[in-house]
């Protein structure tokens, strides 16, 4: 199994479609970066639908090493560029990221991709869920912009 390293949107989206449990049972381990972290704790303050983080025990944290290792893109999110930061840092990993800047960024950087849609998907094929179309109407219900699944099948 593959380490990912996960963004906060595919983290927000599985939850509240009743899905996290599939990341860590499609996945080796599940890195998010300070800045996730931080996001999911400024959603969850604001009353967002979010998991608590420091209660899963297969999510690791872990902070990049560097900072200057992306070219600096001000319309990329802190987590998202710390997601790409860590990726370019650990190979052999996949990012799990919904942005479409940020994907087009791991694309340019030849980085192993997937998003929450490649996720259902692998999940799909492993078992874990028997559809996908009702899972997608709940994430559409949530304003879920669609991506392609990504170039990198999780769970192998």
């Amino acid at each position: 199994m593959v380490d990912v390293i996960c963004d906060t949107s595919p983290i927000q989206y599985l939850h509240q479609i009743q899905q996290l449990h599939i990341l860590p049972a499609l996945a080796g381990k599940i890195i998010v970066p300070p800045a996730v972290v931080n996001e999911i704790n400024v959603g969850r303050l604001a009353a967002v639908d979010l998991p608590e983080l420091s209660r899963l025990d297969w999510v690791f944290v872990q902070s990049p090493a560097g900072q200057s290792a992306l070219p600096l893109i001000s319309d990329l999110g802190a987590g998202e560029s710390e997601v790409l930061m860590l990726a370019l840092e650990t190979p052999g990993s996949t990012v799990i990221l919904d942005d479409m800047l940020a994907r087009q960024m791991a694309e340019s950087l030849e980085l192993p991709l997937t998003g929450t849609l490649g996720l259902l998907l692998d999940a799909k094929r492993a078992g874990l869920i028997r559809q996908v179309s009702p899972l997608l109407e709940q994430l559409q219900a949530l304003r879920f912009r669609r991506q392609p699944p990504g170039r990198v099948e999780i769970g192998k």
